[in-house]
């Protein structure tokens, strides 16, 4: 199984420390943050994992290299000066993360999640974790049913954790799906994935599961701070 890592964007909320640092190799508890998702990836058994960067890309793989040290073997998925977004960040790694499924973690997240809890197979074409909602997000994102089903209406509405298991065939008709958004017409083609979860959704080919433990969504330097001092008590 393969993985790949978000970690194009800009961190414009973090700044001024993602002026020269891009998000997730900023530091907690000892190591950057992406470090907590390799060691995670490398202990379930996952040899591959592809990084998606863009902001300050140049900065990854001086820190990251080849991926050897944790056993793995690290891809630079490149989306050029402007991030592709999620979609189209997922999109424009498919060519690297072959034809089976895939895991695909937030690089700005922290969890005590175990990724090994992840199915290999999911039953739809994606699989969510989801997670209480935090202060700065507290209508949430889907519907979790007894049924383990997602939902995009429906109450009550849990956080996407940024953690999940996705098919590649999500993609098979993203066009129809995206429309004439802004971003579409480039090449890579720049879009969210949110239109797809929902398509998805619909059809009932999305599912979930629910994390009771610990979560942390690193958008500010306030936020950083206290997982910082967290990890160190």
């Amino acid at each position: 199984m393969r993985a790949l890592i978000f970690a194009a964007g800009k961190g414009e909320r973090m700044r001024p420390l993602t002026e020269r640092t891009p998000k997730p190799l900023l530091e907690a508890g000892g190591k950057p943050l992406i470090v907590w998702h390799l060691e995670k990836l490398a202990a379930m058994g996952v040899r591959d994992v592809v990084v998606n960067t863009s902001w300050l890309a140049h900065c990854f793989e001086p820190a990251l290299g080849d991926g050897s040290r944790w056993n793995l073997r690290l891809h630079y998925s490149t989306e050029g000066p402007e991030p592709l977004e999620t979609g189209g960040g997922m999109h424009h790694a498919l060519r690297l993360l072959g034809p089976g499924p895939f895991i695909a973690v937030n690089g700005d997240i922290w969890t005590d999640f175990e990724l090994r809890r992840l199915p290999r197979e999911p039953a739809g074409l994606l699989h969510l974790v989801m997670v209480d909602n935090p202060a700065q997000h507290p209508r949430g994102d889907f519907h979790l049913d007894s049924a383990g089903l997602l939902h995009d209406g429906g109450t009550p509405k849990l956080t996407y954790s940024g953690i999940g298991v996705y098919r590649p065939e999500l993609f098979d008709d993203w066009q129809q799906v995206i429309g004439t958004v802004a971003g579409v017409e480039q090449t890579p083609p720049r879009f969210k994935l949110a239109p797809l979860l929902s398509a998805a959704m619909q059809k009932q080919l999305a599912t979930g599961e629910y994390h009771r433990g610990r979560w942390t969504d690193v958008g500010t330097p306030e936020r950083l701070a206290h997982l910082d001092a967290s990890l160190h008590c």
